[in-house]
């Protein structure tokens, strides 16, 4: 049994993100998670229902709307991944400070994820991460407004997330790592996904996940299948 502690406005990187923290029913025992959505029109409505099945397990679950999206403030188009990283260490900053992280990122979030395990501050603390059909981006757009034709070119140069930091961290990490795949995935290239499955392989305590049935928008149709959103979550608490 949980509890959703509430919902609340976090200031942010010049914005109001909307924030839901759930906490286990009996004392916290794992650590904390923080789920982070992907792009377009998702939302931390998708990540709740994970963010609650880590939670029966006695992990402290954070989910948050990225600005522009959900009930948070702001323009999606000037949204970059540099500050969708800014906002995500703002929220772990209030709300899980400090002791062992959980990341999960779904799409988009699987760059942002790769970025606060970068970050010297937050990637000692993180023991575990969960990555839902992840995607990988260029370094030179990392500064870009998504709205910006730039981003967009760039997306669209062959090979161009090849330069993403994203290869390395992830080679690097040395905790539990788990790659959720879609049956079908119409937005990742197959082509970033073995390269990303490649560099989870090289120091991770690994598993990949492949969900028949499923499609890109993972964080939604986990919310809809229980049976393997409790899969999911066993995957990446499992000690072995």
């Amino acid at each position: 049994m949980t509890a959703a502690v509430g919902t609340f406005t976090l200031e942010a990187d010049g914005e109001r993100l909307a924030c839901t923290v759930v906490e286990p029913a009996a004392p916290v025992r794992r650590g904390a998670a923080l789920l982070m959505h992907g792009a377009g029109s998702s939302g931390k409505h998708r990540c709740l229902p994970l963010a609650e099945e880590l939670a029966a397990a006695g992990c402290r679950s954070v989910v948050f709307d990225f600005a522009g999206h959900g009930e948070s403030t702001g323009d999606l188009g000037q949204l970059s991944l540099a500050r969708r990283a800014r906002q995500a260490r703002a929220v772990l900053a209030r709300y899980a400070p400090d002791g062992p992280l959980l990341l999960a990122g779904f799409s988009m979030s699987g760059q942002t994820v790769a970025d606060l395990l970068g970050d010297p501050d937050i990637g000692g603390r993180v023991q575990a991460l969960a990555l839902g059909a992840p995607a990988a981006y260029a370094r030179e757009v990392r500064e870009l407004p998504f709205a910006a034709p730039e981003f967009t070119a760039t997306l669209r140069t062959p090979g161009s997330w090849r330069s993403s930091s994203a290869f390395e961290t992830f080679a690097a990490f040395d905790g539990r790592a788990v790659l959720v795949l879609p049956e079908t995935d119409e937005v990742i290239p197959a082509e970033v996904t073995d390269a990303l499955d490649a560099a989870l392989r090289t120091r991770a305590a690994y598993t990949r996940l492949t969900l028949p049935g499923a499609d890109h928008q993972l964080g939604g149709w986990l919310s809809t299948h229980p049976e393997h959103r409790a899969l999911v979550a066993a995957a990446l608490l499992s000690e072995a």
